[in-house]
């Protein structure tokens, strides 16, 4: 099985769970990168979103990009390869103004679709490998578009990035049921920002978001990019 369908499978395994236990988060007052509440910015690194189009890349329950239409006035098109997540969203938020969910793949529906003004994965972006993500990102998007996305940096077992641009085994967790195997990218900020700077990208910054409870070992990267103008380089890695 190739590591897009293990995931696929993963995140379909892990959305009936959810389903199953009844489970919808609120819509937040701001967009939260990582797992905790009131750590690191939110919403605003985005930018100005009035009337723009936005991809929300991984978009599970669908309640960050109801947030972006209701509170920013954007147009957001919310994109989810799993089945049971895309039905979370749906189910609750089908008619809601300024979202419109898609079922699918995110680098076929890039290829297919007009260029977006801005971008952004709340933890779902390692899900897919960057030599693949990163180019369609770059042709999907309006040159000085902000990506922006939040990636794990170090586990619950306390064990930081890889040196090596490859997945790895890690796990979702979720309470009182088995944990469910996945393939990560897990890389250093120094290899995101290669990588980004490779597929025409202009790394702003990289910031690490660290658990208020000083006993968890959990570390994330919030990673602020964007879109280069057309006529630099993108070599590509």
């Amino acid at each position: 099985m190739s590591v897009a369908d293990r995931n696929k499978e993963a995140w379909t395994l892990y959305g009936r769970r959810q389903l199953d236990h009844g489970f919808l988060p609120p819509v937040p007052e701001a967009i939260v990168w990582g797992p905790w509440n009131g750590v690191g910015p939110g919403t605003e690194v985005l930018g100005e979103l009035t009337g723009k189009r936005v991809l929300d890349i991984g978009s599970g329950p669908g309640h960050h990009a109801v947030h972006l239409a209701r509170n920013h006035g954007a147009r957001v098109t919310a994109i989810e390869q799993s089945a049971t997540q895309h039905e979370r969203a749906t189910t609750r938020f089908a008619t809601e103004p300024g979202v419109r969910w898609v079922h699918g793949e995110v680098i076929e529906h890039l290829h297919a679709a007009d260029p977006y003004e801005a971008a952004y994965a709340v933890g779902s972006l390692a899900y897919v490998d960057p030599h693949e993500l990163l180019p369609a990102l770059r042709d999907g998007l309006t040159p000085h578009a902000p990506m922006i996305f939040s990636v794990i940096h170090t586990d619950l077992h306390g064990r930081g990035p890889s040196t090596g641009v490859a997945p790895r085994e890690q796990q979702i967790l979720l309470r009182d049921e088995p944990p469910i195997p996945v393939e990560m990218w897990v890389l250093t900020p120094h290899l995101w920002e290669d990588l980004l700077t490779a597929y025409g990208f202009r790394v702003e910054e990289v910031q690490l978001l660290t658990a208020p409870d000083t006993d968890s070992p959990v570390v994330q990267q919030l990673i602020r990019a964007r879109r280069a103008p057309a006529d630099t380089g993108e070599a590509g890695w």
